[in-house]
């Protein structure tokens, strides 16, 4: 496995930390203070760059989470999705999953500081991954840590006349160090509980979701979720830490993921719901219209 070089930024107020690597698809490796980590390792980041398996933060695009089938069609344009080619993951079902940038090697650093940096991504410049999505754009991540908040801010540029879907989303996996999984509390805004089927996919039905807060206690999630306003706000707690993921703007739908086999919970901000890029239920960045979706995640 290829040695990649890590950035850390450092938060001016405080003693966090965090690491990204750019060269393995500006994944977040660690968020951390004096030594005590707040973002799940899960299997590490070689098994990220070699197998796909997400670890820590990162991008899931062009869409988040699960496709229902291997093809879908925009404006008259049908796609075909080819396991193994492009980027393109499956689950144990078949089901494309999480896009085509896990690992990505294509991001090319344009700015940084001591607590900030920058990173862009030509799609069009990339025949693989347009053979995927067929959308040539720019995509930029710009990623701020200050006030013991991250924040990451992502930005779709389109550079042809056609416009782009908005179906991507990031999977932060988030942990209360040294508190039991069972005592952790998570608090959730009201918004809109989407059921799935046994693949993973939304049913087509909904139910309100009222919120609050409750204990992980053995409650295992995999929820998808819409009508999320910006600025809400999602929690975790646990002895007298506090991880608080706030869906600025951009992001009008969620994924609650907590297995139990894992000491993880991953509060997904998405641009649009899970299957989304098939249904057409998804917002678009036009031509000469940059679209910006930020979220942050902050360590009380």
């Amino acid at each position: 496995m290829p040695e990649f070089e890590s950035v850390m930024l450092k938060d001016p107020a405080s003693p966090l930390t965090a690491t990204f690597v750019p060269a393995a698809g500006m994944i977040g490796t660690s968020l951390a203070e004096d030594g005590v980590e707040y973002l799940g390792q899960r299997r590490g980041l070689d098994a990220y760059v070699s197998a796909g398996k997400t670890m820590g933060i990162p991008i899931l695009y062009p869409w988040a989470n699960r496709l229902s089938a291997s093809n879908y069609e925009v404006d008259g344009t049908e796609v075909t999705l080819t396991p193994g080619v492009g980027g393109v993951r499956t689950d144990d079902h078949g089901a494309p999953m999480h896009g085509v940038l896990a690992a990505h090697p294509g991001w090319v650093v344009t700015s940084g500081s001591d607590n900030s940096l920058s990173a862009v991504l030509d799609f069009g410049d990339e025949p693989t991954l347009l053979a995927s999505f067929p959308f040539p754009h720019v995509l930029t991540q710009r990623v701020t840590l200050a006030d013991r908040t991250l924040t990451i801010e992502t930005t779709v540029t389109a550079t042809t006349a056609a416009s782009v879907p908005l179906c991507f989303g990031y999977h932060p996996y988030l942990r209360i160090p040294d508190v039991p999984r069972e005592e952790w509390m998570l608090t959730t805004p009201y918004m809109r509980h989407l059921p799935v089927d046994d693949r993973g996919i939304p049913t087509g039905e909904h139910t309100d979701w009222i919120g609050g807060s409750e204990a992980l206690d053995d409650i295992a999630y995999d929820d998808g979720f819409d009508q999320v306003p910006d600025g809400a706000v999602f929690a975790l707690t646990g002895g007298d830490r506090r991880v608080e993921v706030r869906f600025e703007s951009g992001y009008p739908a969620a994924q609650l993921f907590a297995p139990r086999n894992d000491d993880v919970v991953g509060i997904e901000p998405m641009a649009a719901p899970t299957d989304a890029l098939r249904r057409g239920n998804y917002r678009v960045a036009l031509a000469g219209t940059p679209a910006t979706a930020r979220f942050s995640v902050r360590i009380g």
